[in-house]
């Protein structure tokens, strides 16, 4: 083995980490945000989250991809710490897969059939496939799996180059010598480990030693432990990625460790403790790439089965190797950057806290609303406290989606930022308009303001038709329903109406002295926070339809709304108006 094959190695330990990461993010950015409602919903049994695990494993190909995820979400407050082991363990089992079809290139036959199932055989064809996907389709699902397949055969390159580099070695003496260092098992495992720690990659440190059993110098004795040790390398992602996150989101990082040490301790305590008995014969034979993939699988699936009773004890373990500060509360990162990892998680994440920011902003008004009726300072520290937590909403959410849209993001999930970022500001205003009619209902309170009979009724019409519309644009949008947010632009409507009627309703009763100037500029105050509150609605619902509809042209959209040929718009705005009727006044 010379230079030139040292080059090809590391070339090809390139191409396959290059492959591996473009299959692992295009297989995610196809998953969506899937995967934050997958693990939020089946992760309360531990048999489900085991079967999660695997399935999400060998969604994304990424074992270390899941686990950072894992960290994210519950240093975000998402997940609790049990919620995660079993989704750990599964895991586990799951990024086996790779060896899987890396051993399918040892298939040896002159069957054409069989032949065709070696991944260096068809991956030019997946190559040639995904660029032309990749050339005809410019986004959207197709252009993901031309991607996808091209990370395929890049990995493929990467795994016969190291495969082709390798060969020399079994005709190299020195290569042999070296190798009976490994027959002690402790420093199989440290080899092992440290490989999959440098590489980020227990597939690409398996896929080596696949290559290198080419040879026929690595027996089952050297690949048994180096193979443990891949499992225990494969934490240190997770480990590093632990520091600075919260005791929770750290005490993830110590399960996977603690799963994988206490595995591999008890496997080789059973395993080579019947070895002195029973002189297994088979120790010295020549391993192969098949049975490499069977070693990784079965000690996984066994390590697995024997620990997963276990949940409880190994979620205690970790507290008591990070034990827990009764004095500390415990504090949650506002979507975590460790998500951004996932784009599609994070986003997904970003959502749900959209959905919190849009039912505190109409939370707000609503308490604010009830001041109107009757004051009381607890409920106005309330509404200062709510739209301070609004404006941290907005900076925290403004912030997180600016840097996950600069990512390579999925049709539905491009929507679902731009959708968060056409929104957010006006949930924000609403709580800002919420401390207006604060104000308001303070001034009405201190001053021992009185509306007449008929201003009173018109204002109780008016903000009855406010809270409807709070509430139709808040389901509207926590639910996705584009039903819904149809009907928030004629409430709209009619609201405007109402405001343009009391106003008028207000100048007459000044001209018959019914009422004061004094009583006007509050009566002018209230009705202007009211309409701009409709007005921030509106522009939510139509924010809604038009990134459904991906167009954004808000003034053409309008205009086609009200027209007098939108037949659904005509029949909503007449129920409406029908049904907010102010009662016109006696003479």
């Amino acid at each position: 083995m010379d230079i030139f094959s040292l080059f090809t190695l590391c070339g090809g330990i390139a191409f396959f980490l290059y492959g591996m990461s473009i299959l692992s993010s295009r297989l995610e950015k196809l998953a969506g945000g899937k995967l934050e409602q997958l693990l939020k919903k089946m992760t309360s049994n531990r048999f489900k989250a085991l079967v999660l695990g695997a399935g999400i494993t060998i969604a994304i190909q990424s074992s270390t991809a899941v686990t950072v995820m894992l960290v994210g979400l519950v240093n975000s407050g998402i997940m609790e710490l049990g919620q995660t082991i079993g989704v750990i363990m599964g895991s586990n089992i799951g990024t086996t897969l790779t060896a899987w079809i890396l051993s399918l290139s040892g298939i040896e036959s002159d069957a054409i059939w069989l032949q065709l199932l070696k991944p260096e055989a068809f991956s030019p064809l997946a190559a040639f496939i995904g660029i032309v996907l990749r050339t005809k389709y410019k986004d959207g699902k197709m252009r993901s799996t031309g991607t996808i397949l091209v990370g395929f055969a890049i990995l493929m390159y990467g795994t016969v180059m190291m495969r082709d580099s390798m060969a020399p070695l079994a005709e190299t003496p020195e290569f042999a010598q070296i190798l009976t260092a490994f027959t002690n098992p402790f420093l199989g495992i440290a080899v092992g480990a440290v490989l999959t720690a440098i590489l980020h990659s227990s597939a690409a440190s398996v896929a080596i030693l696949q290559a290198l059993s080419r040879t026929g110098g690595i027996t089952y004795g050297i690949a048994l432990p180096i193979i443990m040790g891949q499992n225990i390398g494969t934490c240190l992602t997770a480990l590093l990625t632990g520091v600075g996150a919260n005791r929770n989101a750290r005490r993830v990082s110590i399960v996977h460790i603690s799963f994988n040490l206490i595995g591999t301790t008890i496997f080789m305590l059973i395993f080579y403790g019947s070895d002195l008995f029973l002189h297994f014969s088979f120790m010295d034979a020549a391993i192969r790439p098949a049975d490499i993939a069977l070693m990784h699988s079965v000690f996984n699936i066994a390590t697995t089965a024997l620990l997963l009773p276990f949940t409880k004890q190994l979620e205690k373990l970790a507290y008591l190797v990070i034990k827990e500060d009764k004095a500390e509360k415990p504090k949650y990162t506002f979507v975590d950057p460790l998500l951004l990892s996932t784009p599609s998680v994070a986003i997904a994440e970003c959502g749900t806290k959209t959905v919190e920011m849009a039912k505190l902003a109409e939370d707000t008004i609503l308490k604010a609303l009830g001041l109107l009726e009757k004051y009381d300072e607890k409920t106005a520290l309330e509404v200062r406290e709510n739209e301070d937590r609004l404006d941290l909403y907005e900076d925290r959410l403004g912030t997180v989606l600016v840097q996950i849209s600069s990512k390579s993001l999925s049709k539905p999930d491009s929507r679902s930022v731009s959708k968060q970022l056409h929104t957010i500001g006006d949930f924000e205003r609403i709580g800002d308009h919420a401390l207006n009619l604060l104000g308001t209902a303070q001034e009405i309170h201190e001053k021992g303001i009185t509306f007449s009979g008929s201003a009173q009724e018109e204002i109780r019409t008016l903000l009855t038709a406010l809270r409807e519309i709070l509430d139709v644009t808040t389901k509207a949008f926590a639910e996705d329903d584009l039903y819904l947010a149809a009907k928030v632009e004629p409430l709209e409507q009619v609201i405007d109406l109402l405001i343009t009627e009391i106003k008028s309703n207000h100048i007459a009763r000044l001209q018959k002295g019914d009422c004061t100037i004094e009583f006007g500029f509050v009566l002018s105050d209230l009705l202007t926070n009211c309409e701009r509150v409709s007005d921030h609605c509106s522009n939510i619902a139509v924010a809604q339809i038009e990134t459904a509809q991906n167009a954004y042209q808000a003034h053409k959209y309008l205009n086609a709304v009200k027209s007098k040929s939108n037949a659904e718009f005509q029949s909503a705005f007449d129920s409406y108006q029908q049904q907010y009727r102010i009662k016109p006044e006696e003479a």
